[in-house]
């Protein structure tokens, strides 16, 4: 059995929650340049129910991870900014829904993303290769996805602490496995 992957600490995220955190994030990742990227979003079961997401995006650099809630409004310019961004590069994994939802719900034209399984296809990967699977190929370790944290509610007002660790180490590990595979460029 492979080792786990190592992510980020709880004192490594930062749950932005006023307009002046949202600021200071903005400013770090635009620093930044290139970032992880995901969001999360409540799970929809029942066959009618609409997907209200994404409740969660989050960013991540090498040492830090920022998630926004999108119930905290005074937030989201600050987020659609970022989102909108071309000098902000976005890395992750699957994120054509992702992009579907951030239109729909921020009203802005998501710029300057890359969806890493693009590069595993390029490789010449056949299949799909998500974040667990990406962090085995390249790193030889066990990128833990709990199942309970998967399927929460990400539209609570609070998220429980395996729910931050959860959404930001998505975004870690994306920026992590980009680093891998850009070395030589």
């Amino acid at each position: 059995m492979l080792e786990p992957f190592e992510g980020l600490e709880l004192r490594d995220i930062v749950v932005v929650v006023t307009a002046q955190d949202a600021e200071r994030a903005a400013v770090a990742l635009l620093a930044a340049g290139v970032v992880g990227f995901d969001t999360e979003s409540k799970p929809t079961f029942a066959r009618n129910e609409v997907n209200t997401g994404p409740h969660v995006v989050q960013f991540s650099t090498r040492q830090t991870a920022w998630l926004f809630q999108l119930h905290r409004t005074e937030c989201n310019v600050a987020l659609a900014d970022l989102i909108a961004s071309p000098a902000l590069v976005k890395v992750g994994f699957g994120l054509s829904n992702d992009l579907t939802l951030l239109r729909s719900r921020l009203g802005v034209e998501p710029q300057a993303l890359i969806d890493i399984d693009t590069e595993f296809r390029r490789r010449g990967y056949r299949k799909s290769v998500g974040v667990k699977a990406a962090v085995a190929l390249i790193f030889d370790r066990r990128f833990v996805k709990s199942r309970k944290a998967t399927t929460s509610n990400w539209a609570n007002k609070q998220l429980t602490d395996a729910q931050i660790r959860y959404a930001a180490n998505d975004a870690y590990a994306s920026i992590c496995v980009y680093d891998a595979l850009a070395v030589g460029r």
